[in-house]
């Protein structure tokens, strides 16, 4: 084919791009020189380098640097994602990852791996498979799910409002909203439709307690705690109580985690969400995740011990379930490292899954549907405005937009 063999890696200065295929999965020893020296170079050039399976040097599960590793533009991998891809120390090694298929029969694969439980990767098509998605034609508001909102305080009026234009995007047929009485006029104004309940407040401005005779069984799905503060631990400690879905977000878990209640989450008749950056998950877990040493580790043995759902927030989203079940959402931007992003989702989380009867399923599988859905907002954003462009309010504003761009792209490939 033309292709010239060269015995030192000078003559590759002159090469448009640089395929890196040195090792692929399976490597456990630290890399040392010559290759090393050898990696350490090409990293230094300015071409563009595709590794194969797996930078070369990273292992294939933990995605950790053996001693030295290629820093990949991109990377192809070949039949089955390897787990050190997803990871999320892992990102500034692989570059943009693209899976390969090879056409690996399942028989083969259930060989290899047994009845371990697979880690799946959220993508377009098993999103859309568990979002309410078409509707019946027949169906009216009271069908399509009722949630409750429990957010905001005079300090943090912004986060129920964009809890509840997360929740707006999620087509839940009946969206109310309990907020300290200050905020009605302003969430009335900014979303007509939904049913605001206004709420006693502290002298700090948090709620104070629900609305006198509120019977939370009435609603499908609860989310609860953007903008609470920690002076409403009385309604969150009732909501906990409740024999609804449960979505708890911000101070929802800080709340948690000051009762020292996580344990009880077991004991819900319903199911619960909790939706934790990485310092809220040390507060809640704490240890766990340097005992672990992994991300995913870590939240699977949280869903475990809890019974709860837990969606780890990140460059590389983890959703684990009491089920075992494991998804990582592998697609996102850095343009959502913005405060009120994470509200957003606690909405849209809670408006979806209040939305079970039109599509039964698990918790998990709608909780990473939410997830793939919220990241594909933000890189949609980014796109138009630039990772610098997209703040929160924005992101609200791309929900159905991007949406509606996958179901076109779905549309034209039947």
């Amino acid at each position: 084919m033309g292709l010239q063999f060269c015995e030192t890696i000078e003559p590759l200065q002159q090469c448009d791009f640089i395929i890196d295929g040195l090792f692929g999965y399976g490597l456990e020893r630290s890399i040392e020189p010559p290759i090393s020296d050898v990696i350490e170079r090409v990293n230094q050039w300015p071409q563009p380098v595709l590794s194969i399976d797996l930078p070369s040097g990273l292992h294939t599960d933990t995605g950790d640097v053996l001693g030295s590793a290629i820093k990949a533009d991109r990377t192809v991998c070949i039949g089955l994602w390897k787990l050190g891809l997803l990871q999320e120390h892992a990102l500034r090694w692989v570059g943009a990852a693209e899976l390969i298929d090879c056409g690996f029969p399942l028989a083969v694969v259930q060989a290899v791996i047994g009845n371990a439980t697979p880690i799946q990767r959220a993508t377009w098509k098993s999103a859309i498979s568990h979002l309410p998605l078409p509707r019946p034609q027949s169906t009216y508001k009271y069908k399509v799910g009722s949630v409750l909102l429990i957010c905001g305080s005079h300090q943090y009026s912004g986060g129920a409002m964009l809890t509840s234009l997360g929740a707006r995007a999620s087509g839940v047929g009946m969206c109310y909203i309990a907020v300290p009485e200050s905020l009605q006029m302003l969430m009335s104004s900014h979303l007509p439709e939904a049913l605001i309940l206004p709420c006693r407040e502290t002298t700090s401005g948090a709620i104070a307690q629900l609305p006198d005779g509120t019977d939370l069984s009435k609603y499908d799905a609860i989310a609860c705690g953007p903008g609470l503060t920690t002076d409403a631990k009385p309604v969150v400690q009732q909501v906990l109580e409740s024999d609804r879905s449960l979505v708890l977000d911000a101070d929802g878990l800080n709340v948690l985690a000051h009762l020292g209640t996580v344990p009880t989450l077991s004991k819900r008749v319903a199911s619960t969400v909790l939706t934790p950056h990485e310092g809220e998950f040390k507060r809640l877990f704490p240890d766990l995740l340097t005992t672990m040493g992994d991300r995913t580790k870590a939240v699977r043995t949280a869903a475990e011990q809890t019974g709860a759902t837990i969606l780890l927030k990140g460059a590389r989203t983890i959703v684990s379930g009491p089920n075992n079940a494991l998804w990582i959402n592998a697609d996102s931007t850095p343009a959502l490292a913005r405060g009120g992003s994470g509200d957003v989702l606690t909405g849209l989380i809670g408006g979806l899954l209040a939305q079970g009867k039109v599509k039964p399923g698990s918790t998990e599988e709608t909780v990473q549907a939410a997830a793939w859905w919220h990241a594909h907002a933000g890189i949609l954003a980014a796109q138009t405005r630039t990772e610098l462009g997209v703040d929160a309010f924005t992101l609200t504003q791309f929900l159905i937009p991007a949406l509606q761009a996958h179901l076109q792209t779905e549309d034209t490939t039947h």
